[in-house]
């Protein structure tokens, strides 16, 4: 099966914004593919504001997230692909969602019944 993660992020991105509070997402910053502003990664993870104010051309489809910000005065486009993020949450509230590392690899085979174990 596919990876749930994409479908939750954007679930949960949509359920936050239209709840008037701040979409945040907690970046592991070593993963391949992660490109972002790296002055602002701390203990080898970002946090970074996915709100529709401060995001332009925000795209969460395909393998990624990615978006034009602004660090420092300075524009950036930022790319982290779906498995980079390890949470999602209101920055108002702190309610969200944690991401397991294993999450979106391959479910556990279930035994086959009609076979002996």
């Amino acid at each position: 099966m596919k990876s749930r993660r994409p479908y939750l992020l954007r679930a949960m991105h949509e359920w936050i914004s239209d709840s008037d509070c701040t979409p945040h997402i907690v970046v592991d910053a070593a993963m391949k593919g992660v490109d972002v502003p790296r002055q602002y990664v701390r203990d080898g993870k970002i946090v970074l504001n996915l709100s529709w104010n401060a995001t332009a051309q925000l795209s969460m489809s395909g393998d990624e997230i990615s978006f034009n910000g602004r660090f420092g005065g300075a524009s950036m486009t930022v790319r982290i692909p779906f498995d980079a993020v390890l949470a999602i949450y209101a920055r108002e509230t702190g309610q969200g969602m944690i991401f397991a590392d294993d999450e979106g690899g391959p479910a556990p085979q279930s035994p086959d019944p009609t076979q002996p174990p």
